[in-house]
Formats: structure tokens, sequence, C-alpha cells
């Protein structure tokens, strides 16, 4: 019998992380930044990429362990733009060293990233309108624009709103799952 998924079919890594990952709500926050990251090292590119990478990810920025990353300098730097297991783009290495230390200093003002992050959608995961093909899903919402321009504000890079929306799916705050996905929970008539 096929299993029915929105999208993946045919790549074992992707229908894995379709199945068992993307939509599931995360509260980890060295699991949120790893999502973030890649998130952001996907722009330009597609996610197949990213997650085929994902495991030279983990060993290149030490399983995103937010303290040791934070702590990296232009050695570490050197050392990411030589690694052809990822994605070799400064900006986007030096973001995520960034983005690290801004976690931290969430964290100095005793807020957790997971705490920050899911309060953009009041702490309970979006269900998007009902799709059936891809060009129905959007891209954006407002929740994301505020993540964004939260985020941007509180020193984050590469955080723009399509990120932050990829983001928003991956960790289960917002539900994409289409008709027909065996991973589809139906949507209630909003209340009048």
């Amino acid at each position: 019998m096929m299993v029915r998924r929105c999208w993946g079919t045919g790549d074992p890594l992707m229908e894995s992380y379709h199945d068992l990952e993307w939509g599931t709500p995360v509260h980890d926050n060295r699991l949120l930044f790893e999502h973030l990251m890649l998130d952001g090292f996907q722009a330009g590119l597609s996610w197949r990429t990213i997650l085929h990478k994902r495991e030279n990810f983990r060993q290149a920025f030490d399983n995103f362990e937010i303290t040791k990353v934070a702590a990296y300098g232009a050695k570490d730097v050197r050392r990411l733009l030589r690694d052809a297991g990822i994605v070799r783009n400064r900006q986007k290495i030096e973001a995520a060293i960034g983005n690290a230390r801004a976690i931290l200093r969430l964290e100095d003002e005793g807020v957790s990233l997971d705490e920050l992050l899911w309060s953009f959608t009041g702490n309970r995961t979006l269900l998007s309108p009902s799709a059936r093909r891809w060009d129905q899903v959007r891209t954006t919402c407002a929740e994301s624009d505020a993540m964004s321009k939260g985020l941007q504000a509180r020193g984050f890079r590469f955080v723009g709103r399509t990120i932050c929306y990829a983001f928003m799916q991956a960790v289960g705050m917002v539900d994409d799952h289409m008709q027909g996905c065996f991973r589809y929970r139906p949507r209630r008539a909003p209340r009048v």
C-alpha cells in the first residue's frame, strides 16, 4: 500500500523527514536553533539540498549546541568555509554564529528561544487553509512577518518572512499538510 504524502515521495530521506518531523511541534531550544539555521542556509537553495547535508551541518556546527556556536571566532569561520559538506556562504555562516549569540542574550534576559518563537503563534499550531496543490500553500503569514521583524530587532540575521514561514512549517507552528496527505488534519470551519 502506497502512503500518500504532500511531498518527498521517492527520496527516502525526504520521505522520513516529511513523515516524522515536518509539522511536528518542537520545543527543544537546540533543535529550534538547528531548524532556524538550516532554514537560513536554505535561502536560494532547495530543502532537499539542505536535508541531504544536515548531518554534515551537525558535525560542522557542534550539533548546533548554542553556547559552542556562539563562541566561534575567525578560525571557525575559515574552517567552515573550507567544509565542502555544508553550504559555504560566509554571510550565512556568520549569521549562524551571530544568531547563537543573540539566543544567549535572550537567555540573559530570562527568555528562552522556545518562549520567544512560539509566542508568535500564541503557543499553538496554526492550521493553514486547506490546500490540494503546492501552488495553494502560502509562503508567509502575519505571524511569520511578525516573527521576522521581532527576530531582526533582536539581532538575528537570515530570518526573513519566507524563511520564518518555512521554519514555522518545519517545527509545527504551522500545519501545512495538504488534503490527501496521511498527516493532514481536517480544518474546522471558522466560528462566526
